[in-house]
């Protein structure tokens, strides 16, 4: 058994990651259902360190051990996995998730077609929320290639690691990944006004400072895309805010309120018959009352907001669901087991 022979199933079974853990066999995640390659016997401790160190640089092994863990994407015939490898009981372990070869577009991804209408925009802040594996940066990744195929822009994405490869389009693209062509987060962040972007793709809002950077490159007239890991929009709001020190929330409310062009929180649901999974969302689009309230602190006003805007092109998760389910996408079981508002559910299916 090499990494390659896993790599292998992974592509084969169409799994999205790939787990590899002392004492357990390689487990694969496939719909969000994790299965044990059972074929392959339980991974013990020099088996791991032969599997995971075979395709690591010296200078990654370096940062494993000073660091205990490490990010970086591997490329394996054409295909990308991004890599986190990592230790748990003093033994080394490694996740890898299989990200998609080409970049699929709106209609490949049962996303609604309207949402192209946020690439029109010249600045402004675009947010992709949800947990971790629902499919954020395949949508982000979708929405940066539509107007990397359709637009005259400078792209730049800053990223840890980097997860698509765009192709040649209408833009040019710098695609800067963290630690390998920029020393850290704080570096990239700090030097991508200099480089003249008219899109930024920041992978994640994690901490503060990098939350602090996104308002201010679109402030400063960009279009910024990134992506937060909370379940809905109003949740999401309320953590941008809550990460500023007391003093500072209400400009950074302010600073929100002006930057903001859309939320888009998203889960993946098993259809029917559980052969895939597709999206359900919940779209908040900036408008004076979204402003307003964003600026009041009343955040808990936007569900009604979300709720009565579809006209605008607003929709509350639970109609999101509700649509899918009159659909016969979904069953009845997965709109209550996925719901962010239980009871709101129940109003919309019976």
């Amino acid at each position: 058994m090499t990494i390659f022979d896993l790599f292998d199933e992974v592509i084969a079974r169409n799994a999205s990651d790939l787990h590899l853990i002392y004492d357990y066999h390689p487990t694969v995640r496939i719909n969000n259902q994790l299965f044990s390659l059972s074929q392959y016997s339980r991974l013990n401790e020099e088996t791991l360190k032969n599997l995971i160190l075979s395709i690591l640089t010296p200078e990654q092994k370096e940062n494993l051990f000073l660091n205990k863990d490490i990010d970086f994407a591997y490329e394996y015939q054409g295909y990308r996995f991004r890599t986190n490898i990592y230790f748990s009981r003093e033994k080394i372990a490694a996740a890898f998730r299989l990200i998609n070869k080409t970049i699929g577009d709106l209609k490949d991804l049962n996303l609604p077609e309207h949402l192209k209408s946020v690439t029109n925009f010249n600045q402004g802040l675009i947010i992709v929320t949800g947990p971790t594996g629902e499919g954020k940066s395949t949508t982000i990744a979708a929405l940066i290639n539509l107007i990397n195929l359709n637009q005259f822009k400078h792209i730049i994405t800053i990223e840890d690691p980097i997860e698509y490869l765009f192709p040649k389009g209408k833009s040019i693209i710098s695609q800067r990944e963290v630690h390998q062509d920029t020393l850290s987060w704080r570096a990239a962040l700090r030097s991508a006004l200099r480089e003249d972007p008219d899109v930024v793709l920041i992978g994640e809002m994690r901490d503060y400072e990098t939350i602090q950077a996104v308002l201010t490159i679109a402030e400063t007239g960009h279009l910024v895309f990134s992506s937060l890991h909370t379940g809905s929009a109003p949740e999401a709001i309320n953590r941008i805010i809550d990460v500023f020190p007391s003093h500072q929330q209400n400009q950074a409310k302010t600073q929100l309120a002006m930057v903001l062009r859309t939320i888009i929180a998203q889960r993946l649901i098993p259809v029917f018959d559980s052969s895939y999974r597709i999206p359900a969302l919940e779209i908040l689009h900036n408008n004076p009352s979204v402003a307003s309230i964003i600026r009041e602190g009343k955040t808990h006003l936007l569900d009604n907001v979300l709720e009565t805007s579809e006209a605008s092109g607003m929709i509350i998760f639970e109609k999101y669901l509700l649509r899918l389910y009159n659909e016969g996408l979904i069953t009845k079981e997965n709109a209550y087991l996925y719901a962010i508002r239980p009871d709101e559910v129940k109003k919309f299916i019976k």
